[in-house]
């Protein structure tokens, strides 16, 4: 294999990473997004969880109607 050749197949080696790379971080990236909106929607609920507790409306025992 001349110099050339491998000069250029470590070009294209180098391109693919690079691809590679900016791939897994656009991933990483709409990850965090993601769990951060699903941490705010766990808040909001934690909130809504306590709010009906506080007021007396938490979820009621009773037995189902098949019992």
């Amino acid at each position: 294999m001349s110099d050339e050749n491998r000069f250029i197949d470590i070009e294209l080696k180098l391109t693919d990473q690079e691809n590679l790379v900016d791939s897994l971080n656009r991933t990483v990236y709409e990850q965090g997004r993601r769990i951060e909106q699903l941490e705010a929607l766990v808040g909001k609920l934690a909130e809504h969880v306590r709010t009906l507790r506080d007021a007396g409306q938490g979820p009621v025992n009773e037995r189902p109607p098949h019992y």
